[in-house]
């Protein structure tokens, strides 16, 4: 799907720094507090109980917005002053919610599993984006989507949005979240596609290469040498602030941080802050894909799931960058640098 690209020469008003409705903040330093540019707004976001989700629906509290959370389980969220309504998409919408007039919904539920069967993905993704696009017609709708729609087989470098083309998606998440962005083709949604977002509040991705130390050791593919554009959760809270700000043109933007970095490095700080003492450890990317392929074949018979696959294989040992240009022109998007600092704490 080729990527709805905004004029500069029209930017609304004060999307000229980082933050819009959500105030902001730079990677490893606090929030520097509300920093409302409209009035009050009513905003509902979607998989809440989740990491970005979560964090979204945070610093828009804290920005003195209203915020209404919906949940797939009871329980997953929790914040002062912030309604929390139990939603499992693609079901229409709980009788809490049917009288809701939100201005814009935030939708960042996802079922985000690159092993996972292709009908509760589909499910999950594609029917749960179309449930809040029908049940919310009037609202600003921003989609947190996600890299892993270009075709990462041999690498992504310096991609821009109109790249991401179909069929060139790898496993049930990448295609099931491209036929979610279109979805939303010929709207005003705002689409976002971070790439591998970190920071406090991150279950899944660096705790996941903590426990993959072994002894002392990190296998990584190719040692770790590859770039990659990654994205600070800050970096995103900012772009969905953006986002969320009125007259942001309608589109589909990269949103990573300012520039990329050796995956290898970025790891290797992230577990000397943990102070879990490791040693890199090169794997020829050939191997490690085809270990990853042997590793998917037995959780098929195991009904297990697999510590490698040929995904996060790709995903780790060739480059991963994108193109900034459509969200620094059209948002007005000045991301910070990748940083650990604080990781001791997350």
């Amino acid at each position: 799907m080729a990527a709805r690209r905004a004029a500069s020469e029209a930017r609304p008003p004060g999307v000229g720094r980082p933050g819009g409705w959500l105030g902001g903040a730079a990677p490893g330093r606090p929030p520097r507090g509300p920093r409302l540019r409209r009035r009050a707004v009513t905003v509902l976001v979607t998989g809440a109980g989740g990491f970005v989700g979560g964090a979204v629906a945070r610093r828009l509290a804290e920005s003195g917005h209203e915020v209404i959370a919906a949940v797939r389980r009871p329980g997953s969220f929790d914040h002062p002053g912030v309604r929390t309504v139990t939603w499992e998409l693609p079901a229409p919408p709980p009788e809490a919610l049917r009288e809701t007039r939100p201005d814009a919904v935030v939708h960042a539920a996802a079922r985000v599993d690159d092993t996972a069967p292709w009908a509760p993905a589909f499910r999950a993704n594609v029917l749960g984006t179309r449930a809040v696009r029908s049940a919310f017609p009037g609202a600003r709708l921003v989609l947190i989507s996600t890299s892993s729609v270009y075709d990462g087989a041999r690498g992504v470098i310096d991609a821009s949005e109109e790249d991401a083309q179909p069929g060139g998606q790898r496993g049930s998440y990448a295609r099931t979240k491209f036929l979610a962005e279109v979805e939303l083709s010929g709207t005003d949604a705002i689409i976002l596609r971070p790439h591998a977002v970190y920071g406090p509040g991150d279950r899944t991705l660096l705790p996941r290469v903590q426990v993959a130390v072994r002894g002392g050791r990190l296998l990584l593919p190719g040692g770790g040498a590859a770039l990659h554009a990654l994205t600070h959760i800050s970096n995103l809270l900012d772009a969905v602030g953006l986002a969320l700000v009125p007259g942001a043109p309608a589109g589909t933007y990269n949103v990573t941080d300012a520039a990329p970095v050796p995956v290898g490095e970025a790891i290797g700080e992230f577990l000397t802050r943990r102070g879990v003492e490791h040693r890199i450890v090169p794997v020829p990317l050939g191997l490690a894909l085809g270990a990853g392929g042997a590793a998917e074949v037995l959780s098929f018979f195991t009904r297990r799931t697999p510590r490698l696959t040929r995904y996060a294989a790709a995903q780790i040992g060739r480059q991963h960058t994108y193109n900034l240009d459509a969200a620094r022109e059209g948002l007005g998007y000045r991301p910070a640098p990748t940083s650990l600092e604080g990781a001791e704490g997350w």
